[in-house]
């Protein structure tokens, strides 16, 4: 599962759920089963195909200079692509500069040596490409977790020779070297330090152990990037509970999600409303609906300062109040100058409804996000 761009604010306007028809499918049971499985890979497409909209969006950005991103361009198989309006261009600057400072103060953390990062529904995300560029000595193992379909396009397009010389040139990453094992199963890569596996997030709780290459025993973020939001609650929840029973309480483990909140007002309503007439559903957003929601589920799924996990804790923050409270004067002052835009109160309203929350268990006894502001309870 991969990461939507925020919505277009005219089409939130514009947006209705469209009607659509029941199928009436014969009695027999074969039927039935046949058309639910047909349902679910449709839906699965569907969802599968979102991260076309957020390449674009991550794109756009780049080229309106919000974001430094080199190796974006080069796995977006779509071509040239459409300027989003500045309000557009302002929210995926924040979203990815907020996720990116819980990423850089994990890397930061006290903890010495060798540290993971999983990242669920990674899509085409050019994060860990990133991380190498700015941290070239980095001593970090990265695994990405998507649907097949998903998994083996992206490979297909770092194989090819203009992705390959840009990783290796700027973020010393050899996808070319012996030790960058690419089986007869072109959905796998698996590298010293960068593994990427075709996962169905729905199936990993059925799991004995880890996945391949991931080791259990080094600290340890999980992003999810508006990804866990697509699946029911109960197998959202199942997912953090898979990853909370894999590390002992004695592993720092820490998460960081990205997702939609506050769908019961009119402009939540209107923004699922517009997802739904795209085939979208968000069904773990009315159970995690706010931040206290947010705080609340990742302290009931593990992380947080009760026993046996001192030294944790989990916060949350919507979008605009980071844009407000983690972004620089210096740095709101040059993104500003890059575009007019004149939808301020538009972007508050939008950014009202999306936030980052993380948390953490077993790190030292200084949480490395306590720099970070929260907003009031």
């Amino acid at each position: 599962m991969s990461a939507p761009s925020i919505p277009n604010l005219n089409s939130l306007r514009r947006g209705a759920l469209r009607g659509r028809g029941k199928s009436h499918a014969a009695d027999s049971p074969d039927v039935c089963r046949s058309d639910s499985r047909r349902k679910q890979v449709n839906y699965d497409a569907v969802i599968q195909s979102t991260d076309d909209d957020a390449a674009t969006s991550r794109q756009s950005a780049v080229d309106a200079g919000y974001l430094e991103d080199p190796f974006a361009a080069l796995l977006h198989t779509s071509g040239p692509v459409s300027r989003r309006l500045p309000l557009m261009n302002r929210g995926t600057y924040v979203r990815t500069t907020g996720i990116d400072r819980v990423v850089d103060k994990f890397l930061s953390s006290a903890q010495g040596g060798r540290k993971q990062i999983i990242s669920l529904g990674a899509g085409s995300d050019t994060r860990f490409f990133r991380l190498k560029q700015k941290r070239r000595d980095v001593d970090l193992v990265y695994h990405e977790l998507d649907f097949e379909t998903n998994t083996r396009r992206k490979i297909a397009q770092m194989r090819s020779p203009a992705f390959a010389a840009a990783a290796k040139a700027q973020a010393g990453v050899d996808l070319r070297a012996e030790s960058a094992v690419s089986s007869q199963d072109t959905s796998v890569l698996v590298t010293s330090d960068y593994l990427i596996h075709p996962q169905d997030l729905r199936l990993l709780p059925k799991k004995e152990g880890p996945l391949t290459g991931i080791d259990v025993t080094l600290p340890t973020l999980i992003i999810s990037e508006c990804c866990l939001v697509y699946l029911p609650p109960d197998d959202a929840d199942a997912v953090l509970r898979y990853f909370l029973n894999l590390f002992s309480d004695t592993v720092p483990l820490a998460i960081v999600i990205y997702e939609p909140i506050r769908p019961h007002d009119s402009f939540g309503k209107t923004m699922i409303s517009n997802l739904a007439s795209r085939g979208l559903q968000l069904p773990t957003l009315e159970r995690y609906h706010d931040l206290k929601e947010q705080r609340g589920r990742l302290r009931t799924y593990g992380f947080g300062d009760e026993p046996p996990w001192s030294c944790g804790g989990a916060e949350a923050a919507d979008i605009d109040f980071i844009w407000q409270k983690w972004i620089s004067a210096e740095e709101k002052e040059r993104v500003e100058g890059l575009e007019w835009m004149d939808e301020v109160e538009e972007f508050v309203l939008l950014a009202k409804h999306y936030c980052v929350s993380w948390a953490w268990r077993g790190f030292a006894a200084e949480s490395p996000w306590k720099d970070l502001p929260i907003p009031p309870r």
